[in-house]
């Protein structure tokens, strides 16, 4: 019999990258519902939906995400919905005794000066990144509320923390949207109008890594299919969660040339010194998914051509 999958947030990036690679598996019946068939805030809908359709299985990609405008703007919007989402969710799949659950995290619940490469146990050892603490501390919960789960009713409840994802399904939101996104579409309009110069936030110097989202939906189907003790040696003495990462890096004015380079735009790329920059720098240590047998397969450039060449054929406002 196949199993029931429930993908929570799969018109996401994140979820319906998930999706497709699920979709691959003919051993698995997709069960997806949009928000207005079922709202995640409602912690009551939440309950029914899972008691009544005998889920096995749950990837938790649903959450309220954005830049640093955006959670500089509405931080209590940002910290609110996640943390009723995760709640609603994890509780009611508690309850209604489902199999197993994939929560996807982010790299920014690690701290400002964490130490680089960022490895699993950084977590909690620092202060945050003020620019985006309301969300880390919600992603934050939802790894203790599966790791207090585990702990306490030996639920198979397991936690992803990707890098900087971009890929197909991005926000492309001139303000809200992560840099890469937000990049390509500044970067495009400049090239369609004829202007010679874009203003990038910050100075360019800050250092990120970035994985395609196909790359890691690939590994969280690898986490989820790992065998419970192989899993438990992976995260342990924590049972909590594992990083997932390119392992590359590069500066905000390297990324902005790549963007410029998928675009054909040859005008002047400018950083706007008074706008903040974020962390100075950003790269996950992600040795112990590697050493379970997955590694990513989309190099970069590669990468945000094809994420340039969906945004063209999806007429993205």
């Amino acid at each position: 019999m196949s199993k029931r999958v429930f993908v929570a947030g799969h018109r996401g990036m994140v979820g319906s990258a998930i999706l497709r690679q699920l979709e691959k598996d003919g051993q698995v019946e997709l069960i997806t519902k949009r928000r207005s068939e079922l709202d995640l805030l409602d912690q009551a809908a939440v309950k029914t939906f899972f008691e009544d359709e005998k889920i096995d299985q749950v990837y938790l990609a649903a959450a309220k995400v954005g830049g640093i405008h955006a959670n500089n703007t509405y931080p209590a919007n940002f910290i609110y919905e996640n943390l009723v989402i995760e709640c609603n969710i994890i509780h009611s799949v508690f309850q209604a005794g489902v199999e197993k659950l994939l929560f996807l995290g982010s790299s920014c619940i690690y701290p400002r000066e964490a130490p680089q490469p960022m490895r699993e146990d950084a977590l909690l050892t620092g202060p945050l990144e003020p620019t985006n603490e309301p969300y880390a501390i919600a992603k934050i919960a939802g790894i203790k509320l599966c790791e207090s789960y585990n702990r306490q009713y030996g639920t198979d409840y397991r936690s992803v923390m990707p890098t900087n994802l971009y890929g197909p399904g991005d926000n492309f939101h001139l303000e809200n949207s992560h840099v890469v996104p937000a990049l390509i579409r500044r970067i495009h309009e400049a090239n369609e109008a004829g202007d010679h110069k874009v203003v990038v936030w910050g100075t360019g110097k800050p250092l990120r890594e970035f994985l395609h989202v196909d790359d890691m939906a690939v590994g969280c189907l690898h986490v989820m299919g790992l065998p419970l003790d192989i899993h438990m040696q992976l995260t342990s003495p924590s049972l909590s969660h594992v990083n997932l990462g390119s392992g590359k890096e590069c500066s905000i004015a390297e990324l902005a040339r790549e963007i410029s380079n998928a675009v054909d735009y040859d005008g002047e790329i400018v950083f706007d010194k008074s706008k903040p920059d974020g962390a100075p720098r950003k790269l996950m240590d992600s040795r112990l998914i590697r050493s379970s047998g997955w590694s990513p397969k989309i190099q970069l450039s590669d990468g945000i051509l094809g994420t340039y060449q969906w945004y063209l054929a999806h007429e993205v406002e």
